[in-house]
């Protein structure tokens, strides 16, 4: 396998890492003020996701310096053509997480109420925007000749990328209610699971349509194959949220984000920026990759490092596992 597909499959691997983990916790914070009746209960929702928010956005952090690294072309077209979505996107993540450190620090109702808003806020747009920007480079966008972006922001405000925010928003919603129901106890645990249900048929209803219109405009046999096992893995979250097995409910919605994420890059492979000007166009992996010497040297790199990232992770998530107490 070239070293040029190699660094694609490590793009795909790390943004689907970052959006299964990034994703239960945004589900959390657009919900705790929803699910949250009393200060305890908020206070016990955002504990869940405490140790371990920022450590989640490490996989975003990666995921933008190895495409920097190992596609600096796919790097530049995507960061000018995005740039408005992508710089909302950081405001609302750097506002959340002030907001997430700094809510516990005064005890005055309209501190709490104002940070509160923020992580919430901080959460959809995120989620909204990033379902968009993907709906925008499986659909693909106007490149010219040498691979410039040269639409507006109108272009990005497409019906299907619109349909992938809204699908981002309701999906993470669901996980996010059935890592609460996993990780909290009485009453919360209750509607938290009780929100996964409700919440979770109008995402898969969603989450259909747009894998099914994702598969139409630029599918294969393996992405097909992929999106099925998606919708499969998403039903069976549901199914054992409804049994109340919240463990397999969440490893069913984590497994569901999962392949969705990897069925998008199988589906957009060799291409990383499609073109819906020209074909010629196009900007492929090839295109886009370093050189051979470097994409080699960040093999070396990552070999060495990225182990280390994942069992400091692991280990964290190991020693945070039980679930959180409500305290009066």
């Amino acid at each position: 396998m070239e070293l040029t597909t190699v660094w694609f499959v490590a793009i795909a691997t790390l943004w689907t890492g970052y959006f299964v983990l990034e994703g239960f916790d945004f589900g959390v914070g657009m919900l705790f003020r929803v699910l949250g009746r009393n200060e305890p209960e908020r206070r016990a929702a955002i504990t869940t996701i405490g140790p371990v928010w920022d450590g989640n956005e490490v996989w975003l952090i990666m995921a933008g310096a190895a495409t920097f690294a190992a596609f600096p072309e796919w790097y530049a077209t995507l960061f000018s053509g995005f740039y408005l979505p992508l710089f909302a996107i950081l405001v609302a993540l750097i506002l959340r997480g002030v907001a997430l450190e700094y809510r516990g620090k005064r005890s005055e109702p309209e501190w709490r109420n104002r940070m509160e808003w923020l992580i919430a806020g901080g959460s959809l747009v995120p989620a909204l925007l990033w379902g968009v920007a993907f709906g925008n480079i499986v659909r693909g966008v106007p490149l010219d000749a040498s691979h410039e972006y040269v639409g507006g922001l109108g272009d990005l405000l497409n019906p299907f990328a619109l349909l992938g925010g809204v699908t981002f928003v309701a999906v993470f919603v669901t996980h996010g209610a059935i890592f609460l129901a996993l990780r909290t106890t009485d009453s919360l645990r209750h509607r938290a699971r009780r929100m996964a249900t409700r919440v979770g048929v109008v995402a898969a209803v969603l989450a259909i349509a747009f894998l099914w219109w994702a598969q139409a405009l630029r599918g294969d046999t393996v992405s097909v194959v992929l999106t099925v096992a998606a919708v499969i893995a998403f039903a069976g979250g549901l199914v054992a949220n409804l049994l109340r097995r919240e463990g397999w409910a969440f490893i069913g919605t984590a497994l569901a984000i999962g392949l969705t994420v990897v069925s998008l890059f199988v589906a957009l492979f060799p291409d990383v920026m499609p073109s819906t000007l020209d074909p010629q166009s196009t900007l492929t992996a090839v295109d886009a990759a370093s050189t051979p010497y470097t994409l080699k040297v960040l093999t070396i790199i990552t070999a060495i490092f990225l182990p280390l990232v994942l069992l400091y992770q692991g280990w964290t998530y190991w020693v945070f596992r039980k679930r959180v107490m409500v305290a009066a």
